[in-house]
C-alpha cells in the first residue's frame, strides 16, 4: 500500500496521523525487516523532519520499530509466546514473561446452558454454566480467542469479575476456593476462517493452533476451554534426552522467553 496523504484540516496532529499510518503499513507485513528512514518519510508523507521523528518516537515506545541514533530503523521482530507441552501453564503470565503487556477484550461473561460442553464436564444436559468469552492481546495485537465454560455451582463468584487484565485461575483460587490440579488438553492445526483471521489481525493464509483443554480440581471437572491461537506467534515445547526421552516439565530459559508454568493463570 502506498503513503496516503494526511489530513491537514483535522484535529488530529500531523505525527499521530503519521504513526497511525505507519502501523497500519506495518500490520499489512509492507515494509518486511526494512523501515524506511526519516527523510524518506518526510519525503513520502510532505511533513518535516521533526513530525517523522515525533511519530517514530512512539513507535519505539511501543517497541514496534528499533532504532539508534544514526542508524536506519528497523521493524522490531515479533516476540513469541512459549507455551510447555504437557504442564499446566499460564497464558496470562507467559505472554507478560516474553517482554509483552498481557490484556483482553472480553465478549461476554454470562450464565447460559449447552448440552455438549455439560457433558465435557460430566453436568446435566440443562446443568448452568459460566461463559466467559474474551480477545487475548499481547501487546497491542490479538493472539488468542479464548472460549470457557465452567459449571455455575462452582465459578458463579466469577460473574463480577472484570477480565481484562486478571488471570482466570487466580479469581477462580481467590474467589471460590478452586485450583486446579490435573487436566487433558488436545491440540490441532487448523486453519483461520476469513471471521477469525479478521479478529486475530492474523496475515492471510495463516495457520493456527485449536486448544481443548479439560481442567480438573481433585479428579472433579471444572473447566471447558476451547482457545484458538495464532501460530505465527506462539510456540509449544518439550525438552528430550536419548535416555529419559521427552521431559515435558519447564526447561530452564532466560527471564525474557522464560516458559510460565503456573496454576495461578491463564
Amino acid at each position: 500500500m502506498a503513503a496516503r496523504a494526511l489530513d491537514r484540516t483535522g484535529s488530529t496532529p500531523l505525527w499521530r496521523q503519521l504513526q497511525h499510518e505507519l502501523v497500519t503499513r506495518l500490520a499489512a507485513g509492507e515494509f518486511g525487516a526494512q523501515f524506511p528512514g526519516e527523510l524518506a518519510l518526510a519525503e513520502d508523507y510532505d511533513v518535516s523532519r521533526s513530525t517523522v521523528r515525533q511519530a517514530l518516537r512512539q513507535l519505539r515506545a511501543d517497541g514496534v520499530v528499533l532504532a539508534n541514533r544514526g542508524r536506519q530503523p528497523r521493524v522490531a521482530p515479533t516476540p513469541e509466546i512459549r507455551q510447555p507441552l504437557g504442564a499446566l501453564y499460564s497464558l496470562f503470565a507467559s505472554v507478560e514473561a516474553a517482554g509483552l503487556a498481557q490484556h483482553s477484550i472480553v465478549r461476554a461473561l454470562d450464565v447460559r446452558a449447552d448440552g455438549v460442553i455439560a457433558d465435557h464436564l460430566d453436568l446435566e444436559g440443562a446443568a448452568p454454566l459460566v461463559y466467559l468469552e474474551r480477545l487475548r492481546l499481547a501487546g497491542d495485537e490479538p493472539l488468542a480467542l479464548d472460549r470457557i465454560w465452567l459449571p455455575a455451582s462452582v465459578a458463579a463468584p466469577l460473574l463480577d469479575v472484570d477480565f481484562t487484565h486478571t488471570s482466570l485461575y487466580g479469581e477462580l483460587a481467590t474467589r471460590a476456593g478452586v485450583k486446579l490440579d490435573s487436566g487433558h488438553e488436545s491440540i490441532h492445526a487448523v486453519t483461520l476462517t476469513a471471521a477469525e483471521q479478521a479478529q486475530l489481525h492474523a496475515p492471510p493464509g495463516a495457520a493456527a493452533f485449536a486448544i481443548n483443554r479439560l481442567g480438573r480440581s481433585h479428579g472433579r471437572p471444572v473447566e471447558w476451554r476451547h482457545t484458538l491461537v495464532r501460530g505465527d506467534r506462539f510456540a509449544l515445547t518439550a525438552t528430550f534426552t536419548p535416555r529419559a526421552g521427552y521431559q515435558l516439565a519447564q526447561p530452564a530459559a532466560t527471564a525474557r522467553n522464560r516458559l510460565a508454568v503456573s496454576d495461578h493463570g491463564a
